[in-house]
């Protein structure tokens, strides 16, 4: 009897098999592809948008978010949630809490802003629905993002990462308005209207 501080008697093992090495080459080599691919799909597919992060106090970003919210509401939801409707270009800012998103944001087509997100808690997930875009937004962290809608429409947000007993009913709200068509519609001229691409989404 042995004790697993004693090495084994005699020859324990054997050499790998020609077959198992040119696995284990196969292997390595697919993952050094994979490996490379990471940062490829990072700066030519999309795949992991570029943003701003910094770090930030909880209350701080309170504090920018209850500011950008006095300075740009134009008025409520049903459920008190206030809409905010900033100036093309600006800064947004987008706070998770348990069990909500704050403000609501209206936007405008085809405008590039700066999309702050940050939690004042627990980790949330930004969930943008229909679309395939998802952050983790993590207390203490300012994570900036530019974006331009591309898509006129209503869209909601949707916590994915659980945070409590309330998570199923965090869902936030953002609206892309097309002013051109606002216009054409208050001016009397015939609209055409067209079903939305569903292509690449690029950054929204």
């Amino acid at each position: 009897m042995h004790t697993g501080v004693e090495s084994p008697r005699g020859v324990w093992w054997k050499p790998a098999h020609k077959a198992e090495k040119v696995w284990v080459v196969l292997a390595f080599a697919w993952c050094m592809v994979l490996f490379a691919m990471m940062p490829l799909w990072h700066w030519k597919g999309g795949q992991n948008p570029s943003g701003i992060r910094a770090r930030v106090e909880p209350e701080a970003y309170r504090a920018r978010t209850e500011e950008f919210i006095a300075s740009y509401q134009v008025g409520e939801e049903e459920n008190g949630i206030p809409i905010v409707e900033p100036p093309p270009g600006s800064d947004i800012y987008l706070m998770g809490q348990m069990w909500l998103w704050t403000p609501s944001l209206r936007l405008q087509k085809d405008t590039e802003y700066t999309l702050h997100l940050s939690s004042v808690d627990v980790n949330h997930g930004f969930s943008l629905y229909p679309f395939n875009i998802n952050f983790q937004v993590v207390p203490g962290y300012d994570y900036g993002l530019r974006v331009t809608p591309t898509e006129a429409g209503d869209f909601r947000i949707v916590c994915n990462e659980f945070c409590g007993v309330g998570h199923h009913v965090m869902v936030g709200r953002i609206e892309v308005i097309d002013p051109a068509a606002a216009a054409a519609v208050e001016g009397g001229k015939p609209l055409t209207l067209s079903a939305p691409a569903r292509g690449e989404e690029g950054d929204r």
